[in-house]
């Protein structure tokens, strides 16, 4: 080539340099997705978006910065067109397409399960009773 034999100093360093290459590439997948990640995990109720935001504002640093924060701090918005229970459902549902499994049951059944204890005030499965004042039947002791 130029007038050089290459020896193993020279395949090791193209190694290293290779490695090192990936190693930065895997770096950057990794930060890049963390905000998701976390919203996720966190069942964020809009891990989409912060996940989009969390790619998409990786080489400007502070939209990803903004959205590391948005992961762990929900926003307060209250969406008007469903009750909470279903509210929760549909989180649950949308946590698990972006987890790539299927919505489970498990997890919506004891979730009804639980609003229903409280709802009843079922002492038995250790939710607290939905009135929990004073008793109106002992008022005039």
């Amino acid at each position: 080539m130029l007038g050089f034999e290459l020896d193993f100093w020279d395949y090791a360093t193209f190694a290293s340099l290779a490695l090192a290459g990936v190693a930065f590439i895997l770096i950057i997948v990794f930060i890049g997705g963390l905000p998701g990640r976390i919203a996720v995990a966190r069942r964020h109720p809009d891990a989409q978006a912060v996940t989009v935001m969390g790619w998409a504002g990786l080489l400007a640093v502070w939209p990803w910065m903004q959205a590391f924060i948005w992961a762990f701090k929900p926003t307060d918005k209250i969406d008007i067109r469903r009750f909470p229970r279903e509210e929760a459902k549909a989180t649950d549902e949308e946590i698990a397409r972006l987890k790539g499994e299927t919505p489970g049951v498990d997890r919506t059944q004891a979730r009804e399960q639980k609003f229903a204890a409280l709802a009843t005030g079922d002492k038995a499965s250790g939710a607290a009773p939905a009135n929990t004042g004073p008793d109106p039947k002992n008022q005039g002791s």
